[in-house]
């Protein structure tokens, strides 16, 4: 089977350590209260994790009441989401947790207009086709089902385009953004120190992008929410200006969009 740049296979067990056992990580204090709250998950409400990786979000959908099928590209990633699942979550029968290696534009497990709630969390910038991967959403998605989408904020973190900057007469951290209208496939280190690193691939689209895609697919956007970092900077000259910009920037975008049905 050719290697597809695009899956995190190859780095499975180091992202795995990073979201699993790394503490104070963005997946759980800034993603995951955020996500709950906006998804507020009903008993039995049937969700989608798209790209769920190792199941971080998974298990806490599952944890809610929900009824969650999740998928990913890669086979170890979705072996180590099982292994983290509690048996009586995903064994044969329970009905709480199905995992499936799948890409996400090709969800063969999945009948039409069956799902809820689709969830696609930090991956939709590392699809390289992103109008398939919502043309299938819709096609699983009951009407008014809705998908909510979480990815670093296209408008300012553009892969080797966008930095933090210092103005040093004014006390201002700022960010610096080279390019924003411009879609670009930009090659990055999967755990960046490492030498020999492997690589995967990151798009950047513009919002406008994104918001024609909803609009082709027959999606309307619902929702619409920006998260800070919850970090603060160590004492030091440029603390404040440090962490008064982590409060003005968004690291993260959060769009929920529903299928309707004219």
């Amino acid at each position: 089977m050719k290697k597809d740049p695009t899956s995190w296979e190859a780095s499975a067990e180091w992202y795995d350590a990073l979201v699993e056992g790394k503490p104070g990580n963005y997946q759980k204090e800034v993603i995951l209260p955020n996500l709950i709250r906006v998804l507020g998950l009903k008993k039995d409400e049937a969700v989608l994790d798209l790209a769920c990786g190792q199941g971080f979000f998974t298990r806490a959908f599952a944890s809610a009441g929900a009824r969650v099928i999740a998928s990913d590209i890669s086979p170890s990633l979705v072996a180590l989401a099982k292994e983290h699942s509690p048996k009586e979550v995903h064994s044969a029968g329970s009905g709480q947790v199905s995992f499936h290696v799948a890409p996400a534009h090709k969800l063969g497990f999945a009948k039409d207009a069956s799902i809820d709630t689709i969830t696609i969390v930090m991956a939709i910038q590392n699809m390289e086709n992103p109008g398939d991967v919502l043309k299938e959403c819709v096609r699983v998605l009951k009407p008014g089902g809705r998908i909510v989408i979480v990815m670093n904020h296209p408008a300012f973190r553009i892969p080797r385009k966008s930095d933090w900057g210092f103005d040093q007469e004014n006390g201002i951290q700022y960010r610096r953004i080279d390019g924003y209208m411009s879609q670009s496939k930009v090659l990055i280190d999967m755990h960046p120190g490492k030498k020999g690193s492997e690589k995967t691939v990151s798009f950047h689209n513009p919002l406008q992008v994104y918001f024609k895609m909803f609009h082709k697919n027959g999606l309307l956007v619902s929702r619409l929410e920006e998260w800070i970092s919850h970090k603060t900077s160590a004492k030091g000259p440029r603390q404040k200006a440090e962490d008064d910009a982590r409060k003005e920037i968004p690291m993260f975008l959060c769009l929920e969009v529903r299928r309707i049905d004219i």
